[in-house]
């Protein structure tokens, strides 16, 4: 949050990270640190061949790079650069770019939306303590363009301490557990009109 993001614009970068299995992948290192093929491959739910190729593309644009060797050091270990980076649609983009960043973009969302229907789907089996702390809401609000972008650099400002890769188990309080806040802050777009039915199929 607080480093300097890559604007992406590489359309084949963009479409090499929007694959789901890679998505999750990075993720898996980027909280619970350096992971084999193996390990990585269950979390995604695909092979382990599978997983050393996704690893491969994901380091060849640097997401990833190799990590210290464990134990024997037999097992090639992985592991995230944190690499920041955003996307952003801009209105000179070429279509090859624009459909390269709605595709990430996209892939980004569909994986926000799955971690919390699992999260929703879990509610009622978490601890009181959990559930009780547990968001899931929607707010409007009215702001011009500098306040939306003020409102965002405050949320990163609270979020910062707590990011799960910067703040180790042992700095955490006892009990603490990897959570997800997702961040929305966009100006509504018209929402098209649909009218009045041309008939009633309902009456009667």
């Amino acid at each position: 949050m607080t480093q300097d993001m890559e604007g992406l614009s590489d359309p084949k970068m963009m479409r090499a990270l929007a694959h789901p299995a890679r998505l999750m992948i990075l993720n898996r290192l980027g909280v619970e640190g350096s992971a084999t093929a193996t390990e990585v491959a269950e979390i995604a739910g695909i092979t382990p061949s599978a997983a050393s190729y996704h690893l491969r593309m994901l380091a060849k644009y640097g997401f990833v790079e190799d990590a210290p060797p464990r134990g024997d050091g037999r097992e090639r270990l992985w592991r995230s650069t944190h690499k920041p980076f955003s996307v952003g649609v801009l209105p000179d983009d070429q279509p090859e770019v624009r459909d390269a960043k709605n595709m990430l973009i996209n892939a980004f969302r569909k994986e926000a939306g799955d971690e919390a229907d699992r999260a929703l789907a879990r509610t009622v089996h978490e601890p009181d303590e959990w559930r009780d702390v547990t968001r899931f809401g929607r707010t409007r609000i009215r702001v011009d363009a500098s306040e939306m972008g003020r409102l965002s650099e405050e949320i990163e400002k609270l979020l910062a301490p707590y990011i799960a890769h910067q703040r180790s188990p042992e700095d955490a309080p006892s009990g603490a557990r990897v959570a997800e806040a997702q961040i929305n802050l966009f100006p509504l777009a018209p929402r098209v009109t649909p009218g009045l039915p041309t008939e009633d199929h309902d009456a009667g």
